[in-house]
């Protein structure tokens, strides 16, 4: 199912700063999860998937964090022993490939955890606090993004059920037809044999095309008692009508039910292709292949839902 939600806020403190949640779900068969968190924030990684399988069972759902922290306007402190260990490593590996280009203080600068807030380097116990705070905030925020995505997708949800039903009536009303065509079948299958051996009688006995002489009347009908047996399709609408329950009655639960219906969709189909294969007339056969139709309309639906 296909939905968008955001969540936004702010945390004050020394790991402040303004945060918004973005989270986008299309559709999918399975639950198939992308969380993309900005460096530093890796330890949300695991409880973010978490949250979304909880609360999904299938879809495409990428969820993404946009994390601005507050400017610090404490004066920042050299880790001189970090700083000495990259100068000392960057003047061997000068040594060792003397056509690199040698390190620039501003490099060195820039590598992470050489440059440190006065009061981070004071205190590493007071960060690890605040980061352990800024984490549950943030997933806090998270849990609002989630629901107001969940709501999303179940107000989409809404406006899909009345398509569902309308299509599942279209199949039921396909199948009354098909049922009001199955008691041709058998005199379409001995006319059909008739047609095809009364050539064959001609030359055999001499009568006039188009007649069957009486000994072998009674073996015509007994062939296509048989041909009839094998193409009765009572058995294929039964199963129809009892599928078309079974998703109706599915679409009126509370919770996920699509992949039941993915699996309905299957059954349904393959009684159209056993009623196509079966179809004695070509009104037979066209009818099929309007079900079939229906029947692939329904499956595209299927996928969009929870």
């Amino acid at each position: 199912m296909t939905g968008f939600a955001r969540a936004q806020g702010q945390i004050d403190g020394p790991q402040g700063g303004s945060w918004a949640w973005e989270a986008r779900s299309v559709n999918g068969r399975g639950l198939d999860l992308r969380v993309r968190l900005p460096q530093g924030f890796d330890t949300l990684d695991g409880p973010a998937r978490a949250a979304i399988a909880q609360r999904f069972k299938r879809g495409n759902v990428t969820l993404s964090l946009n994390y601005e922290a507050a400017r610090d306007t404490s004066a920042p402190v050299i880790n001189q022993t970090l700083l000495e260990t990259l100068a000392t490593a960057a003047q061997d590996v000068a040594r060792r490939f003397p056509d690199l280009a040698p390190a620039r203080i501003d490099g060195l600068l820039a590598v992470r955890g050489v440059l440190e807030t006065a009061d981070g380097a004071a205190d590493g116990a007071d960060t690890v606090e605040a980061r352990a705070a800024r984490d549950q905030a943030l997933l806090v925020g998270l849990d609002q993004a989630l629901d107001a995505l969940a709501a999303a997708r179940q107000e989409e949800g809404g406006r899909l059920a009345p398509v569902l039903a309308g299509i599942l009536d279209h199949i039921d009303a396909l199948r009354t037809k098909a049922s009001g065509l199955a008691s041709n079948q058998p005199e379409a299958i001995r006319d059909r044999l008739r047609a095809q051996i009364a050539p064959v009688l001609e030359v055999l006995s001499g009568q006039p095309s188009g007649t069957v002489p009486a000994q072998a009347e009674d073996r015509l009908y007994q062939e296509a008692a048989i041909l009839a047996s094998k193409a009765d399709i009572r058995e294929e609408l039964d199963r129809l009508a009892a599928h078309v329950q079974a998703a109706r009655d599915l679409l009126a639960l509370e919770g996920p039910v699509g992949r039941r219906l993915d699996f309905l969709c299957q059954e349904f189909n393959r009684e159209a292709n056993t009623l196509c294969s079966k179809a004695a007339e070509t009104a037979m056969t066209a009818l099929g292949l309007d079900l079939k139709a229906a029947i692939d309309q329904l499956r595209e639906q299927v996928q969009n839902i929870e």
